[in-house]
């Protein structure tokens, strides 16, 4: 018998088919390479200090939601999950704002039903603050602080 050759397949030779496909590899390695950060997405110190304040005013709204659940029990009980929220919300801020620890003195809630138009008031306050500061902010800060605006008003309008 004698050796028999393989057919050449028509169309593609090796060396095509080779730098085919090392082409189509550094195609997908560039497409899979991280872009360079965006210069929007850098901090100033200017935005810094506002993302702090931020975590301040969250932290007295969290302090508020207590003081007014101490002030009127019944009111504490009616806003548990609320006050919740406005904690975990505090938490997102200070993970946004690395190194802002923030903690508020308890305001002073008046007593009685006057409470619960107190707390409203705080809650309003909160809002309107990281709504303000959410414009100074770019990309994910100011989506955050446009979140929690938003649901603050969510929450003032569950109160009213």
């Amino acid at each position: 018998m004698s050796p028999t050759s393989i057919p050449s397949s028509p169309g593609f030779s090796r060396r095509t088919l080779f730098a085919a496909s090392a082409a189509g590899l550094a195609v997908l390695v560039a497409g899979c390479s991280s872009p360079p950060a965006d210069p929007r997405e850098q901090v100033t110190s200017k935005q810094a200090d506002q993302l702090a304040a931020q975590v301040a005013v969250q932290a007295t709204l969290v302090a508020a939601f207590a003081a007014a659940g101490s002030a009127d029990p019944a009111l504490g009980a009616e806003v548990t999950e609320l006050a919740s929220q406005a904690d975990a919300q505090l938490t997102r801020l200070k993970a946004a704002s690395p190194g802002s620890s923030a903690s508020a003195p308890a305001p002073a809630p008046p007593a009685g039903p006057d409470a619960r138009g107190w707390l409203r008031t705080q809650i309003t306050a909160a809002a309107d603050s990281h709504a303000t500061a959410a414009v100074d902010q770019s990309g994910a800060r100011a989506a955050l602080l446009g979140s929690i605006a938003a649901g603050l008003r969510g929450q003032d309008g569950r109160l009213a």
